[in-house]
């Protein structure tokens, strides 16, 4: 057992690390880097499923099946090796089963978050009891940024897993849905808190396997785009003389796709673009991060999570929607991000560093044994 150093936490992170998604994959490492540049020994809990690792590498190799190209099999399987060997270089706890946890070691601090790790609706990490600190062995146990995900506030949150949220010292979430269910389940009103890729920085750049796009491209992020929104957006690109690239998926009405982007690549391609197009939640966070003109359309299980967001950095005219005129596109695309943006954001990056203050205090309630559930 690793012994952590004096005045210095053993913390664990729990989240959704393994998924061959770019904005799980930097929200775990920007907030695994905010808590070691603080001093902690923090790792990722590095739990394993076969049944999830077989869930997920259907999604990765065919994202928009029936839709998917078979001829870009190899280059979704490139893009899925690129992020495990982004995941291999992230300190990590040793792996443990995710239904059996025993056995493993005990933390000052276990932290639940970020991400929709309280989505009872998700299609194979849904309902699992670790991400509400079941069998969890930790001293404190608190949640980052967690979001109940497309799970409405208007089903409520059953008896059982409300029960299981009681057990966490300190809760904030990332949205006002997220925030709604914690309070009618346990009466107490959860801290909003920025996703950790708007609070954190995203650390030292590492050497990536970059395209050459010039600096004339709007990135394209997410897939399964509605007709009238790649109308729309071909229209407007092909006016400013601007190449549309897909970027981790294939967009047959872009001008380009790089597909097998590893993580790396993905915030250079993102910081480099002079617009962002998508219906991803992480390409709005992305687009906000790196103070992008950009327009998202909705998509149908992300429509809970883009609205909250938008709601939250007072971006919502940037939601564009099939009635939405050509003149929507010129004046979100063509013009800087509004100064008040900026000033929203910048007041809840206060309210999220004071949140984690206190989460990391050592005056904080502590358990005189390690907490196991069973």
């Amino acid at each position: 057992m690793r012994i952590a150093a004096a005045g210095t936490m053993k913390i664990g992170l729990l989240t959704f690390h393994r998924c061959i998604n770019y904005g799980s994959y930097w929200q775990a490492r920007c907030l695994l880097q905010a808590l070691r540049s603080r001093g902690h020994d923090a790792v990722l809990l590095d739990h394993r499923s076969r049944r999830i690792d077989m869930a997920e590498w259907r999604c990765a190799l065919r994202p928009a099946w029936p839709a998917s190209f078979r001829s870009d099999g190899a280059l979704y399987a490139s893009k899925a090796r690129r992020f495990l060997d982004a995941l291999a270089a992230l300190p990590r706890s040793p792996g443990f089963d995710l239904d059996s946890p025993r056995g493993t070691d005990p933390y000052d601090l276990v932290i639940v978050g970020s991400d929709e790790v309280w989505n009872l609706d998700h299609p194979w990490y849904g309902e699992c009891p670790l991400f509400f600190g079941e069998r969890v062995r930790a001293h404190r146990l608190a949640a980052y940024g967690a979001s109940f995900g497309s799970y409405a506030a208007d089903k409520g949150l059953p008896h059982a897993w409300a029960k299981r949220l009681g057990s966490f010292d300190l809760i904030s979430v990332r949205d006002g849905n997220s925030r709604a269910i914690v309070e009618g389940a346990l009466g107490v009103e959860a801290e909003v808190v920025l996703d950790p890729c708007l609070q954190f920085p995203l650390g030292e750049h590492r050497d990536a396997n970059r395209a050459e796009h010039g600096d004339a491209y709007v990135a394209v992020y997410g897939h399964s785009f509605s007709g009238w929104f790649a109308h729309a957006l071909r229209d407007w690109a092909r006016r400013r003389d601007l190449r549309l690239v897909s970027i981790g998926y294939r967009n047959a009405w872009a001008d380009d796709s790089w597909i097998s982007a590893g993580p790396e690549d993905f915030r250079h391609f993102m910081a480099g673009a002079r617009a962002i197009a998508t219906n991803f939640f992480h390409g709005c966070v992305f687009a906000l991060r790196e103070w992008k003109p950009f327009v998202c359309e909705r998509s149908p299980y992300r429509t809970i999570k883009i609205g909250e967001l938008m709601a939250l950095a007072g971006t919502s005219e940037h939601l564009v929607s099939e009635q939405s005129p050509w003149q929507t596109y010129e004046a979100r695309l063509d013009s800087p991000l509004s100064i008040d943006i900026a000033r929203r954001l910048e007041q809840r990056r206060r309210a999220s560093e004071a949140y984690l203050d206190r989460v990391l205090s050592q005056d904080s309630p502590r358990a005189e044994e390690p907490r196991y559930a069973a």
